[in-house]
């Protein structure tokens, strides 16, 4: 499992969220040190300097009539146990580091313990009551009322800190998600390009790099989008003007007396495999994307395909067609696919085939398989039998132009698929190739 992300946006995300975290642990320590500590040790210095002067008055020992002046003048009671813990002592909470300190001023054990307001019954009680009792006169408590504490769950300090902390993040986020978004346009983009799409120039914003990047891959889309509109033309006029001379010739061919009907099947025979090779060329060229998306099923598609071959005594082929939800897909450039695949099984494998299509839910993709049970190709060609003019297929003996494979990828590859080709354990070739299971594409 990786902990730490791999994109920008995440990285920079993850060190402003680091650093700041760095920033408010050492504010929130300096704060409690520098201005709360000492806050603490002046409160308890004055309660030690109380303490010592009801000690130095003598109000710790049974003295009603001199305690009831003390705390008229002062609001300062000195009472016995019993009559504490009706007042609050039993609902006060014990503080360590105050009896701590008071102790060490005191020179002498001290409990100290605070209770609320709300702990007594009169209105007119101050909102809080500092209990006191020295190691001396463990029976008696000094009850010194504090004005002044906070009383919310959460100080000030601790809400500050996080709203500070939520605002820099949420600005950090802000920040690093108008730096990143630019990006992330120029990918889907140069996905697009690869998949033989040309998408409309990108809106330069973001930073000076990034817009000069975009300016750079909006020139490139531009060019690549000539240079294909370029080749298309090119080859549509080098094809016209081959297929002229052919049609001379063709024309010539037919006008050969009978006894020469050998000389005139072949050289048809040849034009015929001239024609069907230029128009590989033309199709590799246009690479016609006009074709709208529909919902279809792959296994209907296949079905269609496979209909006429069962016509063909010596072909035989094996369906196991599972459960496929539809796609969105070309059908006329899917079907191509599954007939250009099944061509290639026949012709340079054996005349058995097996075609199976499954669904995997976990990754909402659909698998179809063509098997034959041929000779293969050796393992140092499969990774260049999609290239175009490769002709990897020559282990098997092919006479072709080498674009059919290569239009075949173009076309799932354009649907946001993958195709390729592995050799079977127990012999043959399986053509595998999946689709995605998308609303749109």
């Amino acid at each position: 499992m990786r902990l730490l992300p791999k994109s920008a946006f995440g990285q920079t995300v993850l060190l402003i969220g680091v650093l700041l975290l760095i920033n408010q642990v050492v504010s929130y320590l300096s704060v409690t040190y520098y201005f709360i500590r000492p806050s603490y040790q002046q409160i308890n210095s004055l309660l030690a300097t109380q303490v010592k002067s009801v000690i130095a008055d003598d109000l710790l020992v049974s003295n009603q009539a001199a305690r009831e002046r003390y705390y008229k003048q002062t609001a300062i009671r000195v009472i016995d146990e019993s009559d504490a813990q009706k007042t609050g002592l039993e609902n006060a909470t014990f503080y360590g580091f105050m009896s701590d300190e008071v102790s060490d001023q005191l020179k002498m054990n001290a409990d100290v313990r605070i209770s609320t307001g709300s702990d007594r019954s009169a209105a007119n009680e101050p909102p809080y009551l500092v209990w006191i009792s020295v190691q001396r006169y463990p029976d008696t408590w000094i009850a010194i009322p504090i004005t002044g504490l906070n009383e919310a769950n959460i100080s000030p300090l601790t809400m500050y800190l996080m709203v500070i902390g939520i605002l820099s993040v949420a600005g950090g986020w802000l920040f690093v998600r108008r730096m990143t978004r630019p990006l992330q346009s120029l990918q889907r983009a140069a996905v697009e390009v690869g998949r033989g799409h040309f998408p409309p120039p990108l809106e330069e914003e973001g930073s000076s790099e990034i817009m000069a990047v975009t300016r750079a891959f909006n020139r490139m889309n531009q060019g690549i989008k000539q240079l294909e509109h370029d080749r298309t033309l090119m080859t549509a006029g080098i094809s016209h003007d081959l297929r002229t001379p052919l049609t001379r010739i063709r024309l010539a061919t037919e006008m050969l007396p009978d006894e020469q009907d050998w000389i005139k099947e072949g050289i048809v025979n040849d034009i015929e495999d001239m024609n069907a090779i230029i128009d590989q060329f033309i199709e590799y060229a246009r690479f016609d994307t006009e074709e709208i998306h529909e919902q279809a099923d792959l296994n209907t598609l296949i079905s269609e395909a496979t209909q006429a071959r069962q016509l063909d005594a010596s072909h035989h082929i094996a369906l196991k067609l599972g459960d496929l939800p539809a796609l969105n897909l070309r059908r006329i450039a899917i079907k191509r696919v599954i007939e250009n695949l099944i061509e290639n099984a026949f012709r340079y494998g054996s005349d058995t085939i097996v075609i199976n299509t499954f669904y995997d839910a976990r990754e909402q993709r659909v698998y179809c398989k063509i098997r034959d049970f041929g000779p293969g190709i050796p393992e140092a060609s499969l990774s260049d039998v999609f290239m175009p003019f490769a002709q990897g297929d020559k282990a098997r003996g092919s006479l072709g132009s080498g674009l059919g494979l290569a239009i075949t990828r173009r076309i799932i590859e354009a649907h946001e698929g993958q195709i390729r080709l592995r050799n079977h354990p127990q012999g043959g070739l399986i053509a595998e190739f999946w689709l995605p299971q998308r609303d749109k594409l």
